[in-house]
């Protein structure tokens, strides 16, 4: 097996952590914030903010693992990276159908799953794809 450098995937874990938290306390202040911060969200989709708030969670869980190396960081992020693409289908079916929203969601969606694919792109490759952990 060849080394692979671990730097690439430690910067990515750090996005992952980073990414969780700040899309923990936006849902968060969203969700649970008062009036202001309610009326700030204007025509949010309850279940997508409700879906990147408790991924931002699984966000953090998985960049420490990513950052340690533990086998089950890969499928985590490539789950994460697919879970982002069905909501922002269903997302893309409420807004097709007529349902009020947020043209700010469709960029933040596409970023979020832009950003995962991109961390499990990186952790298929640097984890050797089928959840081996490769030499650092």
């Amino acid at each position: 097996m060849t080394r692979t450098n671990a730097w690439p995937l430690r910067i990515a874990a750090l996005i992952a952590v980073a990414f969780g938290a700040l899309t923990v306390v936006s849902g968060g202040t969203a969700l649970f914030g008062g009036p202001a911060a309610r009326a700030a969200v204007g025509d949010a989709v309850p279940f997508v903010l409700w879906f990147n708030f408790t991924a931002g969670f699984a966000y953090v869980v998985a960049g420490i693992g990513l950052w340690q190396r533990l086998s089950w960081a890969l499928p985590l992020a490539v789950a994460i990276a697919a879970l982002n693409l069905l909501v922002f289908a269903a997302f893309g079916i409420h807004v097709a159908a007529g349902g009020a929203f947020e043209t700010r969601t469709v960029g933040a969606m596409t970023l979020r799953s832009l950003v995962w694919l991109g961390i499990a792109l990186l952790a298929w490759r640097q984890l050797g794809g089928s959840g081996r952990i490769a030499a650092s």
